[in-house]
């Protein structure tokens, strides 16, 4: 099998909610809040078999997971392990948060660490990262809502196609932000 094969991947990372979910569904809370925590980490074991290592969101996700699973089952409440992908969320548009004050593009790092070609100005990179954070600041006040006010069934949606969906079409409005940014920059 080839290690740094990742297609199934995203599919890996559905384990847990949808688990959560089932069990919530059919058993007590205890019983899918176990379920979460056990999975999730099965998550980690299946993308270090498939890909040879573990990303660092990947601990990140895992780490929440576990840590507001234990937080759920001491306070017999399962909001606190549905607000995980909030709490992605707010971690990562913090990092970004945090990389653009010191005036780096994670884009544009990575892009110099691989040696590759730059192939927009670096100002677009930088834009389009603060884009991202303020899509992950909202998708993450959503998520909040949806983990304190709504089902779980429509916490998963949101969790998993939802956010793929909602990732989708902000990209295409990006595209044409960065088109008619780069326009700009020409003239």
């Amino acid at each position: 099998m080839n290690k740094s094969s990742s297609a199934p991947y995203f599919l890996l990372s559905f384990i847990p909610a949808v688990a959560y979910w089932l069990l919530e569904t059919y058993f007590t809370l205890e019983v899918a809040l176990i379920g979460g925590i056990v999975l999730g980490v099965l998550e980690m074991i299946l993308e270090k078999k498939f890909t040879g290592h573990v990303h660092t969101l990947s601990k990140l996700n895992i780490a929440l997971v576990v840590g507001l699973g234990v937080i759920s089952l001491i306070a017999r409440e399962g909001i606190w392990f549905k607000l995980q992908p909030t709490l992605t969320g707010v971690c990562i548009s913090g990092f970004l948060m945090f990389k653009k004050y010191q005036g780096h593009s994670i884009m544009l790092d990575m892009l110099k660490d691989m040696n590759q070609k730059v192939p927009l100005p670096p100002e677009a990179y930088k834009k389009l990262e603060w884009h991202m954070c303020l899509f992950l600041i909202g998708f993450s006040i959503w998520m909040a809502h949806i983990a304190l006010h709504e089902t779980t069934a429509t916490w998963l949606f949101w969790k998993t196609g939802g956010f793929y969906l909602a990732f989708g079409i902000f990209m295409v409005v990006e595209m044409l932000i960065l088109r008619f940014y780069l326009k700009g920059l020409r003239k």
